[in-house]
This record gives structure tokens, sequence and C-alpha cells, in this order.
């Protein structure tokens, strides 16, 4: 079951930078009805692959991931642990951020009285949560480095 989720946690990474980089670029370029039609539709696939991230991760920190089990069981001695803080608290944290933040833009730009501040507010929020993913992202030559796709 812990490959299985991590997996699919590792795949809809990708889906989730996408949509979060074509999300930003569609706020910050829409002018027109249908380009702000666009970016709404963008910015909920980023919303949603968020979302689906956020369940897996928490499913993996909560019930299957043996690093947080151990962490979880001393989280002082987890603290002096680099890889273990970084799975326990500095991943977790800012991937939290990000997912906070997307649901921040879109409720922000729901709420823009006008298209210029609609189109301001989700690109600011978008564009931070992704960058704080690409920052949490455990990429490859990385202390706590991933595989890029996994298998």
């Amino acid at each position: 079951m812990y490959t299985l989720v991590l997996t699919l946690h590792s795949w809809i990474r990708w889906a989730a930078l996408v949509f979060g980089v074509v999300a930003t670029l569609a706020s910050l370029t829409g002018r027109a009805d249908v380009q702000e039609k666009q970016s709404d539709r963008w910015g909920l696939l980023f919303l949603m692959a968020v979302d689906i991230q956020m369940l897996l991760g928490l499913l993996l920190y909560l019930v299957l991931s043996p690093f947080t089990a151990a962490a979880l069981k001393n989280f002082g001695a987890a603290m002096r642990n680099p890889a273990l803080r970084f799975w326990a608290v500095e991943h977790t944290a800012t991937m939290l951020f990000a997912v906070i933040l997307v649901h921040v833009g879109r409720v922000l730009a729901r709420s823009a009285r006008t298209p210029e501040s609609k189109r301001f507010r989700q690109s600011l929020c978008f564009g931070l949560a992704t960058i704080a993913m690409i920052v949490a992202t455990p990429w490859p030559g990385m202390a706590n480095g991933r595989p890029l796709f996994r298998v």
C-alpha cells in the first residue's frame, strides 16, 4: 500500500506543478472573457491536483510512511536528524502552505471587484504556491532527493 500511494503521490506531483505554472501564466496573461474563463479552469485544475496531493500526502504522513512513523515516535530526535526533519516538518509545512495559498487565491479571486484585481490575486497566490511546491519537492541530487518518476 505504501508503494502504491507513494507512486501516485510522485506522479500527481507533476500534474500539480504543471497546473500551477499554467494557472499562474493564464492569470497573468488573461484579458478577455474567454481567457478569464480559461484562467478559472486552470485554477480549478490546480486546486484539485493540490488537494489530491494533500490527501495522498496526509495518508503517507499519518499512516503509511516509515520516515514519519520514526519521526513521530521521538520528535525531539527527529529534529536533530536532517532527513527526518525534512519529511516530518519542512516538506509537510511548506506543501500545506502551498495548498492554503491555492485555496486563498481562488477565494480572493472570486471576491475581486475588477478583472485586474482578480488576475493579480490569482497570479500572486498561484505563483507563490508553485514556488513553494518547487522548493519543498525532494528533487534528485538533494540530501532527501527522490526519483523524478517512480515506477
